[in-house]
């Protein structure tokens, strides 16, 4: 049978709604019966759509992410890891924060899902990251030869995932904002 499209706004909505369900229940208690019925849709219609659980939450943490990283250049790099970090509200980032604490977990038990954040999300995230380093090094901002340079996503992912656990409060821009000042940019230079 041909795969029909899905609209984008009935595409976001299934999007939202994994989400969602991610949140309420997390990645081990989310079934794609639970989202067929949230969504009034088929279990047939989502695998022939998304084929399997770990594909369909990616690509919706995928869908929830603003832009690409490598589409941000200001001509700095403190304007442009400020712009990055402009694209989301502190709701989103705490939201999203919290989907990525229960996310690592569940990757210790699903190689699929492993694999799928890999492909589809951290990937491409380090790609646009890269780009962003590479136009600073171009540019002047950064020795290419900085040792930091490889350790900018360990950075990043450890800012985003460790301020619930260290001070036990949520993740916003001001704090984000401060460690890339504070921590990111000293490191490589800047």
């Amino acid at each position: 049978m041909a795969r029909t499209r899905l609209t984008p706004e009935r595409e976001s909505e299934l999007y939202a709604a994994v989400l969602d369900l991610l949140r309420e229940v997390g990645y081990d208690a989310l079934t794609m019966d639970a989202v067929a019925a949230r969504t009034r849709s088929s279990k047939a219609t989502l695998y022939r759509q998304w084929g399997s659980k770990p594909e369909l939450v990616v690509k919706a943490l995928r869908h929830d992410k603003p832009g690409d990283l490598a589409d941000i250049d200001t001509g700095s790099l403190r304007g442009d890891f400020h712009a990055a970090l402009g694209r989301t509200d502190d709701c989103q980032m705490q939201k999203s924060s919290a989907l990525m604490r229960g996310l690592m977990q569940a990757v210790h038990d699903n190689p699929d899902l492993y694999q799928a954040l890999r492909e589809l999300l951290i990937e491409p995230e380090i790609t646009g990251l890269d780009s962003l380093l590479r136009r600073a090094v171009g540019r002047g901002e950064l020795r290419p030869d900085n040792p930091a340079l490889k350790y900018v996503p360990h950075m990043l992912v450890g800012a985003f995932t460790a301020r619930q656990l260290v001070e036990d409060r949520p993740i916003d821009h001001a704090f984000l904002t401060d460690y890339v000042d504070s921590v990111i940019l000293p490191a490589l230079g800047v």
